[in-house]
């Protein structure tokens, strides 16, 4: 039996929401292609924040032997989220953890109904949602958070610091490993950088190795800015399959180059 894993990291882009099968995802394409399937390991949620994202590929690494792990992907998401880990109860991953974003705050209620509105089963997702996150205590802590203490600095910083984070730990096991993004909001805000804001973000940005990334385009174009600016089609808020299959074909040599081509 085949003993390599291939573990993968992301967000609902890389989970594969609004797919006809999640399979049909990016990173599992990727895997097929170098035919670990069967021990691939996607620990993509919607939702997720970048601090989620290195904390659950740190989980899947801790499982296994690093000698058998053939590589690791991450698509890294947009910076405005966060996972937290609160008090205890069943109901949260791990009975601990979980991911916040602005649509879980009563003030963006009005643009998450908006951008889900085509979408029945995307209505009934985030009501499920909605009523988990009252019974577990984290509804009132997401509008605080996201009333008093969320502000854009904050939120990179701690993005940058959860990749350099899993980057540091990837390539002391000797790890291969390929970063990419899902949009570019993580570094520009516009066409102002953010490692330009003052020391502490410049000195982050320069640890970050940025020839283990992929980019879609210019300034570090993210997938689901790629999809849209070459229109392909979408559900209601995610590029369907043929985006994931033709960013798997731009992909491809530089995952080849950073993973090796089996």
């Amino acid at each position: 039996m085949n003993s390599d894993i291939f573990i993968a990291g992301g967000c609902s882009f890389t989970f594969g929401s609004e797919l006809m099968d999640t399979d049909s995802n990016w990173s599992c394409l990727l895997n097929k292609i170098q035919e670990t399937q069967g021990n691939y390991v996607n620990t993509a949620l919607p939702g997720a924040s970048n601090s989620g994202i290195a904390r659950r590929i740190l989980h899947q690494l801790s499982t296994h032997k690093s000698e058998n792990i053939k590589g690791v992907v991450a698509m890294w998401s947009f910076s405005s989220r966060y996972d937290w880990a609160m008090p205890e109860h069943n109901e949260l991953e791990d009975k601990r953890w979980t991911s916040i974003t602005p649509w879980d705050a009563s003030i963006s209620a009005e643009e998450r109904h908006r951008n889900i509105a085509g979408s029945e089963e995307q209505r009934v997702k985030w009501k499920d949602r909605e009523d988990l996150m009252v019974d577990t205590g984290v509804k009132p802590f997401a509008d605080a958070l996201y009333r008093h203490a969320s502000n854009e600095y904050h939120e990179i910083f701690l993005s940058w610091k959860s990749i350099i984070w899993l980057q540091n730990i990837l390539e002391k096991k000797k790890i291969p490993f390929m970063f990419t993004l899902a949009d570019n909001s993580l570094f520009y805000q516009e066409f102002d950088h953010f490692k330009d804001k003052d020391g502490l973000l410049s000195a982050l940005h320069n640890e970050i190795d940025f020839t283990k990334w992929f980019s879609f385009g210019e300034r570090m174009m993210g997938f689901n800015q790629w999809a849209r600016l070459n229109e392909y089609d979408y559900a209601t808020s995610h590029p369907l399959d043929k985006a994931h299959e033709d960013a798997v074909k731009l992909m491809l040599p530089m995952f080849n180059k950073l993973i090796g081509e089996k």
